[in-house]
């Protein structure tokens, strides 16, 4: 099996600066909800499907919709999407499952840093890819899928943008 990636896509891609640009523009509730109603609809099943009857991840995105509808605090969920992460981390065994699982609990993590709005996205480039294409793929045949599943990103964030946003985030990219 050759070695597989964390992490799927390029940071200079087109789409990868388009969503930048996008994620600039949106205040950090708009984004939090976003990112885990995105990674719910994209990469719960994956993670669903490699790792059944564990309803984790499940958990960690109810409460972080809670929160994002007000009810809670966010010191009450910290330690969720902090287990979220290890639940991840110890999944060292299934890439597909482990990439699936990141991208949720990145996701999630967006309800108090904002750039986890993007950095979700290429572990789940990577949770997609390896599910569709299986884990003997070249690196090309990931590139592509990762290209598409950023893409498809783009294209759901604009739909949720908030046009003229009056308190957007202010985020500095490390990439």
């Amino acid at each position: 099996m050759p070695k597989l990636r964390k992490m799927l896509g390029d940071v200079n891609s087109a789409e990868c600066i388009a969503l930048m640009r996008l994620i600039e523009t949106q205040n950090e509730r708009t984004l939090a909800a976003w990112a885990v109603g995105y990674a719910k609809d994209n990469f719960l099943g994956i993670y669903e499907n490699e790792c059944p009857g564990n309803v984790c991840l499940r958990d960690t995105i109810l409460a972080c919709e809670e929160y994002l509808k007000g009810n809670g605090k966010l010191c009450e969920i910290k330690p969720v999407i902090k287990e979220a992460g290890q639940l991840a981390r110890d999944l060292a065994d299934n890439p597909t499952a482990q990439a699936a699982a990141r991208a949720v609990s990145t996701s999630c993590a967006s309800v108090h840093t904002p750039t986890s709005a993007l950095g979700f996205l290429f572990y789940g480039a990577a949770a997609a890819a390896y599910s569709q294409a299986g884990l003997e793929q070249s690196a090309e045949v990931y590139d592509q899928i990762a290209s598409k599943e950023l893409e498809k990103a783009v294209d759901s964030l604009k739909q949720v943008c908030v046009p003229d946003e009056a308190h957007p985030v202010k985020v500095k990219w490390n990439c």
